[in-house]
């Protein structure tokens, strides 16, 4: 059941990325376009992401527990130091050369372009390279 339910959320997901647009890198590229063409539609999504989120997270709290696991997992990490800032600076200066974030990249997967191909192996080789660097400090 498990499974399903995960199954579902992504294809909710995805489906939710197709229609805001954000499987197509112009539109994401135009929202960081701040002093040319700037596309204001990835704040719509966010905002909605986001509001969706809170409401959500209230509804599911309300119940003390999952409905198929006996605890919530929830993230404990609270640490702010130079990988973190190090990964999301990263993080943003891929997602502007590229125009995708990691989920709209899975989602776009059947568009199969050179550049796509390029971003997920990157992307691929990124998750690997920071599994290692933890275990090469200890």
């Amino acid at each position: 059941m498990k499974m399903t339910v995960a199954m579902l959320a992504g294809l909710l997901f995805g489906l939710g990325l197709s229609l805001g647009g954000m499987t197509q890198p112009s539109v994401v590229q135009g929202f960081l376009d701040l002093f040319g063409a700037w596309n204001p539609r990835l704040v719509f999504v966010m905002g909605g992401a986001v509001l969706t989120t809170a409401i959500g997270y209230r509804l599911v709290f309300r119940r003390g527990r999952p409905l198929f696991e006996p605890s919530f997992q929830l993230p404990t990490a609270s640490r702010f130091d130079a990988r973190l800032v190090g990964g999301a600076a990263l993080f943003g200066i891929g997602w502007g050369i590229a125009g995708y974030c990691p989920g709209p990249a899975l989602a776009s997967l059947t568009a199969a372009t050179p550049a796509l191909g390029v971003l997920i192996t990157t992307m691929v080789a990124g998750w690997w390279l920071a599994s290692k660097i933890p275990a090469a400090r200890s």
